[in-house]
Parts: structure tokens; C-alpha cells; sequence
């Protein structure tokens, strides 16, 4: 799928976070309470709406925010664009 205007491919990113058990690993202290940020439709957006949620939670040394990329989990072929 194209966006008509760019005509650049979706590549869909997944951006969520949550407070982590132990600093060393990913394992959240509770599923329930994850903070889903967003899907977004290319790595640039995604990160930096990443970039504002982790530097909103620098203080909590637990918290940790991701992105995922959906579009390599939905066509793996695809992990070759980025």
C-alpha cells in the first residue's frame, strides 16, 4: 500500500512503553498498565514520538519505551526497506 501523495511504501512502527521489572532486562512490571503511544506510519515519526515519550520519563529509571516494526512482523520481506 502507497500514500498517493509521496508515493512511499507504509511501513508501519508500533511505539509503547512501560515500567520494567529490572533495568537489565524486558520483562514490565504490569502488562495492564502498558503505555501504548501509537502506530505511526514510518520509523521518523515513530521515533521521535518515541524520543518524547522516553525524555518525558527519564526520571523513572523502570520505564522504558519501544519501537516495533509491524511492517517487518506483517511482511517480513519487507525488513530489507528499514
Amino acid at each position: 500500500m502507497t500514500d498517493n501523495a509521496t508515493d512511499k511504501p507504509q511501513l508501519l512502527h508500533l511505539v509503547f512503553g512501560g515500567e520494567l521489572e529490572d533495568i537489565s532486562g524486558v520483562t514490565f512490571k504490569d502488562l495492564a498498565s502498558l503505555d501504548i503511544v501509537g502506530v505511526y506510519p514510518d520509523y521518523a515519526s515513530a521515533q521521535k514520538a518515541w524520543k518524547a515519550k522516553a525524555q518525558a520519563s527519564v526520571d523513572n529509571a523502570q520505564m522504558r519505551y519501544f519501537v516495533v516494526h509491524l511492517h517487518r512482523l506483517l511482511d517480513p520481506s519487507s525488513s530489507q526497506r528499514g
